[in-house]
């Protein structure tokens, strides 16, 4: 019965969130093109959630998550294409730039999933329990609208702006962000494919800067597309600056850097060189190594 409570609310969440920060929106059929970007962005995940159910796997979760930003992405291009014929520089280049972070970061999720042989630790007991399961399917739906709001709104504005200093800073820091997660998972992946490092902590290449580099890289880029919005943002659209504002969130007290600093502690608390490592290097963001 909780998890069905939970259900509902998340859901709740996700449709009004998508009513109230629509409002600036072109519209389809009479509908805002944001707000049934976010009904796409939950249909998808429930029906991939049937399958998944029966099957009792999560083999597929992270991959429809990248499945799912590209084809609200892709939705919320073609609606704005129908309502105003064309699609202004900024909706162009924020939604392909959401595409080459989808295809990154899912690929990257993909391969690593099926390397660890296609489980994922955080489902091993919500897989079995249908409604639990539920749950984190419909979470991943109201991830999905959070984190590309910002982009959805600049995509779906039925006001488009010149392209001005706002464009060009936010561009800049979303290149800084993805080439820093880029980096980092390709260094860590490195890492651990040595046989040398097996059992050890990565303390290497961006490492060396910060403990969760990746999670700084992915912060930095959604806080690129936002301020790459601000020109089209007004009245309660203004609602999506929770994009960058939810990633730090649920990266930083949620599922990320608590999660990890849990693991690490268990693994290399009584290693007095990752105790050195841990007090020498911030957390998440970046600075030069001490030692």
């Amino acid at each position: 019965m909780k998890s069905i409570i939970v259900f509902i609310i998340v859901t709740i969440i996700a449709f009004t969130f998508g009513i109230f920060a629509g409002v600036n929106s072109v519209e389809i059929h009479d509908n805002s093109a944001f707000f049934l970007a976010v009904v796409l962005a939950m249909v998808i995940n429930w029906i991939a959630f049937v399958p998944s159910a029966v099957a009792k796997s999560d083999k597929f979760y992270d991959t429809i998550g990248a499945v799912t930003y590209t084809s609200v992405t892709v939705f919320a291009c073609w609606a704005t294409h129908i309502a105003l014929g064309s699609l202004d520089t900024r909706a162009l280049v924020i939604a392909g730039m959401v595409i080459i972070w989808c295809i990154r970061l899912g690929s990257f999720l993909y391969m690593r999933i099926h390397a660890s042989g296609g489980t994922d630790s955080r489902f091993e007991k919500i897989k079995v329990n249908p409604a639990r399961f539920l749950v984190a399917w419909t979470l991943q739906g109201l991830w999905v609208v959070l984190t590309a709001s910002a982009a959805l709104a600049a995509i779906t504005t039925k006001d488009p702006q010149p392209i001005g200093a706002f464009f060009w800073i936010g561009a800049a820091i979303w290149v800084i962000g993805i080439t820093f997660e880029g980096v980092a998972d390709a260094q860590k992946s490195a890492f651990k494919k040595d046989p040398e490092n097996k059992g050890k902590f990565i303390n290497v290449g961006l490492w060396r800067w910060s403990r969760h580099p990746n999670y700084f890289g992915e912060i930095t880029l959604w806080t690129g597309i936002l301020i790459m919005a601000i020109p089209v943002l007004s009245g309660l659209s203004w609602l999506v600056v929770i994009s960058p504002i939810f990633v730090t969130l649920l990266l930083t007290k949620i599922s990320g850097i608590n999660l990890q600093n849990k693991q690490a502690q268990e693994r290399w608390g009584d290693d007095p060189a990752y105790q050195e490592y841990r007090k020498n290097t911030p957390a998440l963001i970046p600075s030069p190594p001490k030692g």
